[in-house]
């Protein structure tokens, strides 16, 4: 009896994806008359009817170079971009305390849910979770899609979510950065950008792997997006005991606020497209979030983004 029970409960979860009447006959038949092996099988894809809250999927991982590259996750010889990409999700897919970093400045992370998450009505959508502390903010830009197509991949039109700085004077948009790989390996990463501006992501005591360039790219990487004004600052004017502080913005950037915070939601209504104009969008299927400054904070290092995990907050 509990056996032909199960069965038909199966039968009917399997149903709640579209069955017909005759559809939910052959599945109970089939059910019935299954073995062991089979329908613990159903039993799994049974399981897939129940979306998870968190990341699914990283579809791509393409850090800047900066201090926890090639640690956060770590790099191993011969590795790719692929491989690398799935060390990025063994960190935070169905987590919220996992971490990864995406080094400096365009620095970021493509990743995907087992389901749409809805736009709701006068609420936030979703959550960030990041490693930022009270006064230490590394702000990530957070960029949504829609799977139109609907070919389950990231290549449909993207919208920013509009944070508080968007329109704020010092914010540059369509800011581009080309990072080249130093020689040798172990040296300061060198960058130039479209503003006339030159620098390097400075090596510091406290992080001595091989390199601070993700060792898998190629001579150079060049990332282009929305650059937030500096905003971390040395708050002790005695130049021998620098005490730096990197306050938060006012709400619409990942790892911008203490996890706990409200501003660690996020609204899908804030999109925009590449002109700023707002855009009405039903759901959302795919996340990317890269870092939004290109600020050195001292003996602290490059600010950068961390990523621990992604929550649909409405489901």
């Amino acid at each position: 009896m509990k056996k032909n029970m199960l069965l038909m409960c199966m039968a009917g979860l399997l149903c709640l994806a579209g069955c017909t009447d005759s559809a939910y006959e052959e599945v109970s038949t089939t059910a019935q008359s299954a073995t062991p092996d089979a329908l613990k099988d159903a039993r799994a894809r049974t399981t897939l009817l129940v979306p998870t809250k968190y990341i699914s999927q990283v579809f791509t991982y393409a850090p800047a170079p900066g201090q926890f590259i090639n640690k956060l996750p770590p790099y191993t010889a011969g590795n790719t971009a692929a491989q690398m990409a799935t060390k990025a999700a063994t960190a935070l897919v169905g987590k919220t305390n996992g971490l990864v970093s995406l080094g400096g400045f365009g620095g970021n992370i493509v990743v995907g849910f087992d389901h749409t998450i809805a736009n709701v009505a006068s609420a936030r959508d979703f959550k960030v979770y990041g490693n930022a502390l009270t006064d230490w903010a590394e702000p990530g830009i957070v960029m949504v899609s829609r799977d139109v197509n609907a070919n389950g991949l990231p290549d449909d039109a993207w919208y920013e979510l509009a944070g508080s700085a968007y329109n704020a004077t010092g914010t540059i948009k369509n800011y581009q950065i080309t990072y080249t790989k130093p020689s040798p390996l172990n040296a300061n990463v060198p960058w130039t950008d479209n503003q006339g501006g030159s620098g390097v992501v400075k090596r510091n005591s406290f992080h001595t792997q091989a390199s601070y360039y993700p060792q898998w790219e190629g001579n150079s990487i060049t990332f282009t997006g929305t650059k937030l004004a500096n905003h971390a600052y040395d708050s002790n004017p005695d130049p021998l005991a620098e005490h730096w502080l990197a306050p938060a913005f006012a709400w619409g950037y990942a790892d911008n606020v203490l996890n706990a915070d409200t501003n660690a939601t996020f609204d899908i209504d804030w999109a925009v497209n590449g002109s700023g104009t707002p855009v009405s969008l039903t759901g959302i299927d795919f996340i990317k979030i890269y870092t939004g400054t290109n600020q050195d904070a001292g003996w602290l290092g490059e600010v950068s983004t961390e990523i621990a995990g992604i929550e649909d907050i409405n489901l």
